[in-house]
């Protein structure tokens, strides 16, 4: 059963109920308004009626005055006859000669008789009454009875009228706020039609972008429009996020891919180069080859001893700087899976005149062709960062030797600044430069400027390095180049602390 007709249901449910309530309320009041006042008539006649009991027990009654006979009919019953319920007495109204019969209103027997008076409604030939029956006694004994009958046909009729009226206005107020209902409940319920549609069409995922109009005011429907929307809006940003990620990740994989293959590459070919070198001679002593294919390897491979040995070295030589280069690699992928994975570096205050100092140190016997400068450092006296000195010097590094790489000739420089609660350690180079439209790429991973492809070694992935040390630093950078020029990386990081240098006397 739908929302729509359920609620259609609990609403004609509940307006029937108060129908039926107030069908009942109407009737009570009216049927008591109307019979009170025929009541109130009827006992101001039985009080104006003069009965007279004699010392025999006779009853004689005179009938008032101004009656209409046309709907009063009065009776007296006297017990105190032979045969008791005799009618002694009635108006003439109730007579055959009067009507088509003669009307007898029925009374109880003496012992039943009421002690003042009762009101009870009775059915006489064939006609509603209500009759007042009034008890007459004679020294505290009930001798006879005064009956005052009032024809209550009309009042029947129009509280059947008034019944049928309340029971047929019921019904059709019941199915008429049905209809109504289940037309109120569909305009009601059309803004959840609306976001039950939309959310139809977002499962599958292609239209994310669709948001629902908010056409209600600010009610609930119209809080679980903007509550929607806004769940939407933070869907569409992680499927976004999602659909980066995989191809950042697809792309990441791809090229690891490529770095890894390419020293994999020179390595086979070199091994390949070597076992052929000697191969003639391990298997001229085992025995393993003919004649004719000694001769033919000795053919292709017609070297001495020293060619042998110096190949040998230069490709030993090539298998080494290759392993090295894939060492470095699979470090610098093992430091981004661990960034990818929510790595949480162990954090001191760390003071960076030292640190800056070791680096600049070790910096000098990195294999180079531009010149290192340090200076100036004073910024750096007695302050303090908060943040892991390893990674710290690690991304130095990674700043200095990117510098060495592309500077081919000129200047290398490490200096540091202070400003508004932040150090800066910045490394200049006099290097190619960077073109402006690729500076918003270079920390991405494996991206490399174009200028540099081909010309000088890496993989493109140190920056990244750099970025996610910087970033869990609480550190940002800034970068200033000019193509051609040269390059100034800047790291700037808040400062946890600044100690006062200590004056020796």
């Amino acid at each position: 059963m739908s929302i729509r007709l359920r609620l259609t249901l609990w609403y004609s449910g509940l307006l029937a109920v108060a129908l039926v309530a107030f069908g009942v309320i109407i009737y009570s009041i009216v049927q008591t308004n109307t019979m009170s006042d025929l009541k109130d008539n009827m006992k101001r006649i039985a009080a104006n009626t003069d009965v007279t009991i004699t010392s025999n027990i006779n009853l004689r009654g005179i009938v008032p005055r101004g009656i209409d006979y046309n709907s009063i009919y009065i009776q007296l019953v006297n017990y105190t006859q032979t045969v008791v319920g005799t009618v002694d007495q009635k108006t003439d109204n109730m007579f055959a000669s009067q009507r088509r019969d003669e009307l007898t209103f029925p009374f109880p027997r003496q012992d039943e008789a009421s002690q003042d008076y009762r009101f009870i409604s009775r059915e006489v030939n064939g006609a509603p009454f209500l009759i007042l029956e009034k008890s007459l006694k004679y020294d505290n004994n009930i001798v006879g009875l005064l009956q005052v009958g009032a024809f209550t046909g009309r009042e029947q009729q129009f509280l059947a009228q008034l019944r049928n009226i309340l029971w047929a206005s019921g019904v059709v107020g019941v199915i008429a706020a049905f209809f109504l209902g289940m037309f109120l409940s569909r305009k009601a319920l059309m803004p959840i039609n609306r976001v039950t549609e939309a959310a139809e069409r977002i499962q599958s995922g292609s239209q994310l972008g669709l948001r629902i109009p908010r056409e209600t005011p600010n009610d609930e429907i119209g809080r679980l429009t903007d509550t929607l929307n806004g769940m939407l809006s933070g869907l569409e940003r992680a499927y976004k996020n999602l659909e980066d990620s995989n191809t950042a990740q697809r792309r990441f994989v791809s090229d690891a891919s490529h770095e890894l293959r390419t020293p994999l590459t020179t390595i086979r070919g070199n091994v390949d180069l070597l076992e052929k070198i000697w191969a003639n001679d391990m298997q001229g002593q085992n025995g393993h080859l003919s004649t004719d294919g000694l001769e033919r390897l000795n053919e292709q491979f017609a070297l001495s001893t020293d060619d042998k040995q110096t190949m040998s070295l230069e490709s030993i030589r090539d298998i080494a700087d290759e392993a090295r280069r894939m060492s470095g690699l699979v470090n610098d992928l093992l430091s981004l899976a661990r960034a990818d994975a929510g790595y949480v570096m162990e954090m001191e205050n760390v003071v960076l005149r030292p640190l800056a100092e070791e680096a600049s140190r070790r910096a000098a016997f990195l294999p180079r062709k531009a010149e290192w400068a340090v200076g100036p450092l004073e910024a750096l006296d007695g302050v303090e960062v908060r943040g892991n000195r390893d990674y710290l010097l690690q991304l130095l590094f990674i700043l200095i030797e990117n510098g060495f790489k592309y500077t081919p000739s000129g200047t290398v420089r490490l200096y540091a600044t202070q400003t508004d609660g932040f150090v800066g350690l910045s490394v200049e180079d006099t290097g190619i430069g960077i073109h402006a439209e690729e500076v918003p790429h270079i920390f991405d991973r494996f991206y490399r400027v174009d200028v540099s492809r081909g010309e000088t070694s890496g993989t493109g992935l140190g920056l990244s390095i750099a970025k996610w040390i910087a970033d869990m630093h609480h550190a940002k950078f800034e970068v200033r180049t000019k193509y051609g020029e040269g390059t100034v990386f800047t790291l700037w990081m808040p400062i946890a602390a600044i100690k006062e240098k200590r004056i020796e006397e």
